[in-house]
């Protein structure tokens, strides 16, 4: 597990801001906003993150029968608060075996929704037919949000894309066959509005999705 801050598009390290840059610096991609070290799912940790993020923290809520958070990924520093979020849960597949779910907030031009993805980044760009109808619909903080699948991604994983309180709103699932959850009119809620609801949140072991 990294200990250091990285790049959010390709994972690589960034240079803090000093007297040459007033920005975070990645050698690949330049100016970026740091991705933060994942630590291991918590009730405490994700209240940290929540508190300082300056975007929404989705989560399916309630989460499907059987399903645990597995671990958040945050992108920003201290200055900046978060600038996007990524929350991991695990649990029984829709269509039978293990799936895993990793729902990404973020602003344009972060490009953590496209690095787990797996597409150059950093926004959906041309995959985001928008004058096609949504292949898919959840309800995010009580508003309909349609949903879009992403083609050209690896063929281990569905990705959906949408738009959320002026923000960019992906749902990467793996297996690909996980996809099928996002067919089921998913229920997000913003964990900055859960209040103390969100220590009934059962945790499990991190999810590998979310380092990667």
């Amino acid at each position: 597990m990294r200990g250091e801050p990285s790049c959010p598009r390709c994972g690589g390290r960034v240079r803090a801001p000093g007297l040459f840059s007033d920005t975070w610096q990645c050698d690949t991609h330049g100016a970026v906003h740091p991705l933060q070290p994942v630590v291991p799912p918590s009730i405490e940790a994700l209240a940290v993150a929540v508190a300082r993020s300056q975007v929404p923290v989705w989560m399916p809520w309630p989460l499907p029968v059987g399903w645990l958070y597995t671990g958040i990924a945050h992108v920003g520093d201290d200055l900046s608060g978060a600038r996007a979020t990524a929350v991991a849960c695990s649990g029984p597949g829709p269509l039978g075996g293990f799936g895993e779910l990793v729902l990404v907030a973020e602003e344009l031009g972060v490009g953590l929704g496209a690095r787990y993805a797996g597409i150059a980044g950093p926004d959906p760009g041309g995959s985001l037919a928008i004058d096609r109808p949504a292949d898919a619909k959840l309800l995010a903080a009580g508003r309909p949000t349609p949903m879009w699948h992403v083609p050209g991604t690896p063929d281990d994983r569905a990705v959906f894309v949408g738009e959320a309180m002026g923000l960019w709103i992906w749902a990467v699932a793996w297996p690909e066959r996980s996809g099928m959850l996002m067919y089921d009119e998913l229920v997000l809620t913003d964990l900055r509005d859960a209040g103390a609801e969100l220590e009934l949140l059962p945790c499990g072991a991190l999810s590998p999705r979310i380092l990667s």
